[in-house]
């Protein structure tokens, strides 16, 4: 069977490099994109080549929608340079920032940002995207906890969650006819480094969120790793549509 190639985005730290790793223990390629540090997607590269499987990286900005059809080309030419291929399989729409401000101190500024990243690019990336996407491929977007709970601070965060909910909704039903399907999966609060590192550094945060949740504790990157990887696994494929919260049980 040929090697399934996956594109991670925001595949160079956190869970997005969790679920890069994972995925390659499966034996997918892996495709990911790094913004900011290029020697950490290197980094990742080089550790999913030593389990035996091919990767390469790009540099990506998902909040820079007139990026897209460069990188598309460029995507193209990676492809067909490590893969011999000018298609893939697995979009994981996962790159993303954190922001954390009341409701009414909120700026337009942020807003925008906000939304670029984890909205309107993930929205026009994959719509780029599609051309080199393979029949019967498949879209996992990450949407968060928040979209489910509401919790001060993150009015705008969640609110591009709930939006791309609802536009994984539509993506399985307008790709349908090509046999791709479209999911969504939503972290509850995980010990990573985004946001500054709150969840995992601040002792007080993750003491409160382990009191919260069924099973006890904070989410680890392993937690949601393991589920990027069964959620894009052969025996899912006939899932479609579907939000999957992966948070141990959170404000149930």
């Amino acid at each position: 069977m040929t090697e399934r190639i996956a594109l991670v985005t925001g595949g160079s730290r956190g869970l997005g490099k969790n679920a890069a790793l994972k995925l390659a223990d499966k034996g997918v390629g892996i495709f990911l994109t790094w913004n900011r540090s290029q020697q950490e997607a290197l980094d990742v590269v080089h550790e999913i080549e030593q389990k035996g499987v091919k990767a390469t990286a790009l540099q990506l900005n998902v909040g820079d929608i007139a990026s897209f059809e460069l990188f598309a080309r460029q995507m193209e030419e990676k492809l067909h340079a490590v893969w011999q291929r000018n298609s893939f399989d697995y979009l994981l729409n996962n790159a993303g920032v954190g922001l954390y401000a009341p409701y009414v101190e909120t700026t337009e500024a942020q807003f925008d940002e906000v939304m670029n990243i984890h909205f309107k690019g993930p929205f026009f990336l994959t719509q780029r995207l599609l051309p080199l996407m393979k029949n019967g491929g498949r879209i996992l977007n990450v949407s968060s906890g928040l979209a489910r709970f509401a919790q001060p601070g993150s009015s705008t965060y969640a609110a591009m969650k709930g939006a791309m909910e609802v536009l994984t909704r539509y993506q399985a039903k307008e790709l349908g006819a090509r046999g791709i399907t479209a999911n969504i999966i939503a972290p509850g609060a995980i010990e990573t480094d985004f946001g500054g590192g709150r969840v995992r550094d601040n002792k007080e945060i993750n003491q409160h969120i382990a009191s919260q949740t069924a099973l006890g504790r904070v989410g680890l990157p392993d937690d949601i790793g393991d589920a990027i990887a069964a959620l894009l696994s052969d025996e899912l494929g006939w899932m479609n549509a579907q939000r999957i919260e992966v948070s141990g049980g959170m404000f149930l």
